[in-house]
């Protein structure tokens, strides 16, 4: 569902966005910006779960790849839930080989950005990819030095609450805010263009009809990821005390409004990862 009913189709108007962003105001850029930002999440970690489902069937448990990262209260947050492989390898085997935090303030913030720097490269020798890694070097550095990057380590948003607090829910907006802006890097042809993209996202907002209609497929992924928020792996534990009969009934009928939804989707992308 993530990949084929939401990546597929928002990417669609991501393309036309990205490619054709002269044409259009700031409204539709934001719009673009954040059907990336989605697009990207549910390409990625709709395939993450693909491997982790098809894992379980053999007896296989693979580590979560995603941990809700739109709902981070900070950068230093948001990467501990985003690419939760890749992050972990680079901290073991770049990272504490570097020497970590164990020699002083200076070389832990040199060894930060070098690991920013490389997951840039990582994807690509473009300098999008480079700035990009550098963008969230930046957002990150601050946090580091005061050090409140790791306050959010244990603890999720809202975690006795249906509702974050005034606080956590403008926390939430800041870091999605920033992380938009550095997508927009990620996502562009070249440094030249990301830079336009971005300073045309400030005039002109108007929001023509057909590129709204995305944003259906945007709520509806937050509010399921607010619900699972918790574990990322929550069972439906309200099923268990129900008839087995209405389980299937339920379990079906959710297969059938799936494969409904995916055929009118006409067309189809490969995985954004897999060119990495």
């Amino acid at each position: 569902m993530k990949k084929v009913v939401i990546a597929d189709v928002l990417a669609l108007k991501v393309d036309d966005i990205f490619q054709n962003y002269h044409d259009f105001g700031g409204g539709v850029l934001w719009l673009g910006a954040v059907y990336f930002a989605i697009q990207i999440y549910c390409d990625f970690s709709g395939y993450s779960d693909i491997a982790i489902g098809v894992s379980k069937l053999f007896g296989i448990e693979l580590m979560s790849n995603f941990k809700f990262p739109y709902f981070s209260r900070n950068v230093g947050e948001f990467w501990r839930r985003w690419h939760i492989s890749l992050s972990t390898w680079f901290r073991d085997y770049l990272y504490i080989p570097l020497g970590g935090s164990r020699r002083g303030k200076l070389k832990s913030l040199r060894n930060v950005c070098i690991i920013f720097l490389v997951s840039g490269l990582w994807h690509g020798a473009n300098w999008t990819f480079v700035v990009w890694g550098c963008v969230h070097a930046l957002l990150f550095v601050p946090s580091y030095i005061m050090g409140r990057n790791r306050t959010y380590t244990r603890d999720i948003v809202a975690e006795n609450s249906w509702f974050p607090t005034l606080k956590e829910l403008g926390q939430i907006l800041r870091t999605f805010f920033l992380v938009i802006l550095a997508w927009v890097f990620f996502r562009s042809a070249s440094l030249t263009s990301a830079l336009e993209y971005i300073s045309f996202m400030f005039t002109n907002f108007d929001f023509p009809l057909i590129y709204k209609n995305g944003l259906y497929s945007v709520g509806s992924l937050l509010f399921l990821d607010w619900i699972f928020r918790k574990d990322e792996r929550l069972n439906f534990t309200f099923l268990k005390g129900m008839d087995k009969k209405w389980v299937w009934a339920i379990e079906v009928s959710v297969i059938i409004v799936s494969v409904y939804l995916i055929s009118l989707n006409t067309s189809s992308s490969q995985f954004i990862y897999f060119q990495f």
